[in-house]
């Protein structure tokens, strides 16, 4: 079977093409290169770019976007230069795009279609795939008159099938429409599944780890930076929109004396200036790892001249896909101080390519911008950056280290295995059912551990001991104060002393009736207890 000719399959395979552009009082472009994305974009669809054409208005024309003697002029400039095709920097209307296309004689492709066929040929996974056509079907649906022609009716008039189809009849366009918005429906049916057990995972996920998502420009090195810090095997290439689908590995931030922390560090797919709509919610569910992380690491290539306007397209991305979360749980119902409620993930700009530049002026200029912004050289883990990128991620997964005491039930070996491997472990002791760990640990892991339903009791640990320590030689004997048996920190104590005691006891030279007196925590004169806390005097240790 023949593929299908329509429009959304576009093809600009070595085609010769014109880049044309109205620039309005409100465009959002680089100045110093008009055409520099909108260029690169076009080689990335396959075309060749042999000109261009610009207008400057106030407001663009009704009929056909441009003035009518600059779209004459365009079409002069295509005969010049052999071009079959023009690439608008616009998202067009179906009338427009017909009127010019009546007028030049050429194929015309607008900013959103040449995206969309880029992330077509992009597309490598199922998901991706079936976001990408949808995303196509919701752009072509309401330009099929404009870009279809057979409007001729079915049947009708004389009625030619015989009874029942005699009538004014049905126009092919109508049919047509009618199979697109069915398969629109069957396509949004089997995406919603997606999104919705991609969801269950990211919250599942967000329960039991520390979730960091990279996210700016296409081009910006975000893949290359993923795959410097993990064993990602993200594919990561010098051309827009490398990479289409969200890779999530975990980043070891381990540090020696300290438990095994590990985040889980995820790729995103790129954002552009004036992406279409119609894409970013078909990519909702890719983007869920962005908007659904504890923090976000913004990727600036802080080489590229355009790298403000770079910026402001992502900040403005990203608050929009915000918006869109908390609208989404105000019609659900959830309140803004539900514990449920979402709550933005804290941004930390990274200026990557810092070796590209000549001077570290344009570094200092974007720090003085946006205090916290870290220089890093994505590819170079011995650049200075990564050190404090690393630090600065730590600090913000384990929240503020304290040592504590936590008492939980020992059939919960999840919960105490997750306190071995995150925090450090100073010491333990059972108490029927319970155990009780002193550990150095971050209270954001306490509070992830609580929120996947762990059942903890948390202490400081000097809670409970009135400031005074348990008598070691009462702790060998078995007995103790009634403090002790209260308190966690207590049983601790014991645990301690009583190994001290043992120790003592073991090492020559340190017995009793050895000349030397005891102090906390040794044995003295047998049948005698030192006094804890006060030396004897070696000559008086008999009286």
């Amino acid at each position: 079977m023949p593929a299908p000719t329509e429009r959304k399959n576009i093809q600009l395979r070595a085609e010769r093409a014109v880049l044309a552009a109205l620039r309005l009082p409100d465009s959002n472009y680089d100045t110093r290169d008009p055409f520099g994305e909108l260029t690169a974009l076009a080689e990335q669809a396959g075309a060749t770019v042999v000109g261009t054409l610009e207008q400057s208005l106030d407001a663009p024309v009704a009929s056909t976007f441009m003035g009518t003697g600059k779209v004459r002029e365009l079409r002069e400039l295509c005969d010049q230069l052999g071009a079959t095709t023009v690439v608008f920097d616009h998202e067009l209307s179906p009338r427009q795009i017909a009127n010019i296309e009546e007028v030049v004689e050429r194929k015309i492709v607008d900013r959103s279609e040449l995206i969309l066929d880029i992330f077509a040929s992009r597309a490598t996974t199922n998901e991706a795939r079936l976001q990408v056509e949808l995303a196509q079907l919701e752009y072509t649906l309401p330009r099929l008159r404009a870009m279809w022609s057979h409007l001729e009716r079915i049947v009708g008039a004389g009625g030619i099938a015989g009874i029942g189809t005699r009538g004014p009849g049905e126009q092919q366009l109508e049919i047509d429409r009618r199979l697109a918005q069915r398969k629109k429906l069957a396509l949004q049916g089997r995406l919603s599944e997606i999104q919705d057990r991609r969801r269950r995972e990211v919250q599942q996920r967000n329960r039991d780890h520390y979730t960091v998502g990279i996210v700016g420009y296409t081009n910006a090195g975000k893949s290359t930076l993923f795959n410097t810090l993990t064993p990602g095997g993200a594919y990561a290439d010098d051309r827009l929109f490398a990479t289409l689908t969200t890779r999530t590995r975990e980043w070891d931030l381990s540090v020696k004396g300290f438990g095994g922390l590990r985040v889980l560090l995820s790729d995103t797919v790129g954002f552009v200036r004036d992406l279409p709509h119609n894409l970013v919610a078909s990519f909702r569910a890719t983007l869920e790892e962005a908007t659904h992380a504890h923090l976000l690491l913004i990727i600036l290539d802080v080489a590229d001249p355009a790298v403000e306007l770079h910026y402001q397209t992502v900040t403005s991305t990203l608050d929009e896909l915000f918006d869109e979360v908390r609208a989404a749980e105000k019609r659900a119902g959830l309140a803004a101080d539900d514990p449920r409620a979402f709550h933005a993930p804290r941004r930390v700009v990274l200026l990557n390519k810092a070796d590209r530049l000549n001077d570290n002026k344009e570094v200092l200029i974007w720090q003085s911008k946006i205090p916290g912004a870290i220089a890093i050289e994505g590819r170079n883990l011995a650049h200075p950056g990564h050190a404090l990128l690393r630090r600065l991620v730590l600090e913000h997964a384990q929240g503020l280290v304290e040592d504590l005491l936590v008492t939980l039930p020992m059939a919960d070996a999840r919960s105490v295995s997750t306190l071995e491997h995150k925090g450090q472990v100073l010491a333990r002791s059972y108490q029927g059912d319970r155990v009780t760990l002193r550990v150095k640990i971050g209270r954001r892991q306490l509070d992830q551990l609580r929120s996947a339903g762990a059942q903890l009791e948390v202490l400081p640990t000097g809670a409970g001991t009135s400031g005074k320590r348990a008598n070691p030689a009462r702790a060998a004997r078995g007995t103790t104060t009634p403090q002790a048996d209260t308190s966690a920190m207590s049983a601790i104590n014991r645990a301690t002393n009583l190994e001290t005691v043992k120790k003592t006891a073991r090492e020559p030279g340190k017995t009793a009736g050895s000349g030397k007196s005891a102090n906390t925590g040794k044995l003295s004169n047998p049948g005698k207890t030192a006094n804890p806390g006060k030396s004897s005097n070696p000559g008086k240790a008999d009286k």
